[in-house]
């Protein structure tokens, strides 16, 4: 039975609005003017406003802005919700039916109703879920499809929002530790802008009328200076130019598989990649594993949430391989830019029957040693950056005082 937005006035002429169900929106008004309720608007949940589905005649601003109504974490939060709620043997119906009730947003607790309109319908709750690709990845819906068919809908729903909230706790990790070198970057580019732009060329017209040689230090800055102020354009410029063909070539499948391949050789940065990486790939592999998804079905998932294009081609010919027979920790050890930790703990897993615990493990411990890299990362970097700060404001006054002190010794 379809669910229906409404907007309807009351006998005292208050404005009330809801979902409510009904076989057609005649329906649906019949059943409100019972209640001594007057129509206004009657739409059926999950058409226009439906997340995740196509924009009709909106156009391009529908599109370009409509947000997603579940972020990272609420998308966390509300899984343990319904997990608690299926565990304690609340039907899944009536689950559905309080997180609507509940919820504050108007998105959210329109979108909830669809899919409880949609179960109740006798949809499973995974193909309700997969009607919205913008808020449930094709992850997610395979690991509660898994779960309805085993019949632990309640232990796999607590197993999605574990791996989510870990995943949310690896970003926040990774983002906290680039967040004060980053700042710092940019508090530095816009101090020298403003000494180069503004303070040499002022200091530079004291100097202007002198007949003596400037220090050579003095006449790099002043010729910077002069290019920042009359040429600066042309590095803007330069820079929109470098922005917008980075944008093109980046939609190039090609191309970024060779960027991220070449990524993952630098020395810092490429290591943090490939952790992180593999370590979304177990954890997503070992989840999957978990809930009873086929383990070709389960490689294709873990490869879909690989960033990393390299490392996703070569999770997908790991399929391949485990498709021809070939054991998974034989697959992964051919692929040099997975770590070895991830290969030994597949091959303990098979040989133990414990793959999915064993790949956990791997999981959980190849995100700790990126944790602890971008850690030591971000502690190097932020006394660097600050030396490398003072060293070019260093400059900037040497370039000023030299011609002074000159000066001054002229004078004596």
């Amino acid at each position: 039975m379809p669910a229906y937005s409404f907007e309807a006035l009351t006998p005292e002429g208050a404005l009330r609005k809801g979902i409510i169900e009904a076989d057609t929106a005649r329906t649906a008004r019949s059943m409100l003017r019972a209640q001594s309720l007057v129509p206004l608007a009657v739409e059926v949940v999950g058409s226009s406003q439906r997340a995740g589905a196509a924009p009709s005649s909106r156009g391009w601003n529908t599109q370009l802005w409509a947000k997603r109504v579940f972020n990272a974490s609420a998308l966390a939060i509300w899984t343990r919700q319904i997990a608690g709620l299926v565990t304690s043997g609340l039907p899944l119906e009536r689950a559905l039916t309080a997180l609507a009730e509940e919820s504050d947003d108007e998105a959210q607790r329109q979108l909830v109703a669809g899919l409880r309109a949609e179960v109740n319908g006798g949809t499973a709750f995974a193909a309700a879920l997969a009607q919205h690709p913008r808020e449930f990845s094709d992850t997610y819906c395979a690991v509660v499809g898994a779960g309805e068919h085993s019949g632990n809908l309640g232990r796999v729903l607590e197993r999605l929002a574990d791996d989510l909230e870990q995943s949310q706790e690896l970003k926040a990790q990774l983002v906290g530790a680039a967040l004060y070198p980053a700042i710092v970057t940019l508090v530095a580019i816009a101090i020298v802008m403003f000494l180069l732009g503004y303070v040499v060329p002022q200091v530079a017209q004291v100097f202007a009328g002198s007949k003596r040689a400037l220090p050579v230090l003095t006449v790099i800055m002043l010729a910077l200076a002069d290019f920042v102020r009359n040429q600066g354009w042309l590095l803007l410029l330069a820079i929109i130019s470098i922005a917008i063909g980075g944008r093109i070539a980046w939609a190039s499948a090609a191309f970024r598989e060779k960027f991220d391949a070449v990524w993952l050789t630098l020395p810092i940065l490429g290591k943090l990649a490939r952790g992180y990486n593999a370590a979304r790939f177990a954890g997503t592999l070992a989840m999957l594993a978990g809930a009873g998804v086929p383990i070709l079905k389960a490689l294709q998932a873990a490869a879909d949430t690989l960033s990393n294009r390299a490392m996703r081609a070569d999770a997908l010919d790991a399929l391949v391989r485990v498709r021809e027979g070939a054991p998974l920790a034989s697959a992964l050890a051919q692929k040099k830019r997975f770590p070895g930790l991830l290969a030994m703990f597949a091959r303990l897993g098979e040989q133990t029957g414990q793959l999915p615990v064993m790949l956990e493990r791997a999981a959980r411990q190849l995100g700790t040693e990126v944790q602890r890299r971008a850690l030591r990362l971000a502690t190097l970097l932020e006394p660097l950056l600050i030396v490398a700060m003072g060293l070019i404001v260093m400059l900037i006054v040497l370039a000023v005082l030299l011609p002074i002190i000159q000066l001054n010794q002229l004078a004596r």
